[in-house]
């Protein structure tokens, strides 16, 4: 599945909730707790995301020419951001992922509902899973 056709599934899904923000907070946080979790011995100091208010550690690797990430996070609507950007970028070619416009953000009105601190935090995830692609893909 592309990158866009993930995006679009998630545009789809949070349509249901209407704007009912406390419900889509809901649903992120239920997204946070199917996050493909990183493995303990991996949660080190180099692979915390910089920018976040809450720690978040993602980790990466390359099989197969594809990038897939795990990560975690001590605060769970954190947590459900970052299960979001894993679930739309996980398993993708590096190239699709650095180009990536990742539109749904907004379609969605994320970042609008964030506070600052948070979208900053979003920011800097998303640096930092298309960085971990550059650098894998060479």
């Amino acid at each position: 599945m592309s990158i866009t056709d993930i995006e679009n599934e998630i545009v789809e899904e949070f349509e249901i909730f209407g704007q009912d923000w406390e419900a889509k907070y809901e649903h992120l946080i239920d997204l946070g707790k199917s996050l493909p979790v990183i493995k303990e011995e991996r949660k080190t100091e180099d692979k915390l995301i910089k920018g976040c208010q809450s720690r978040v550690w993602l980790d990466s690797e390359k099989k197969n020419d594809k990038i897939f990430f795990t990560a975690d996070s001590d605060a769970i609507i954190t947590k459900g951001m970052v299960a979001l950007m894993i679930r739309v970028l996980n398993g993708q070619g590096a190239k699709d992922i650095i180009e990536s416009k990742l539109e749904f953000i907004n379609k969605i009105g994320l970042k609008e509902h964030l506070s600052p601190t948070r979208a900053n935090g979003l920011v800097s995830m998303i640096n930092r899973m298309k960085m971990d692609a550059l650098t894998l893909s060479k």
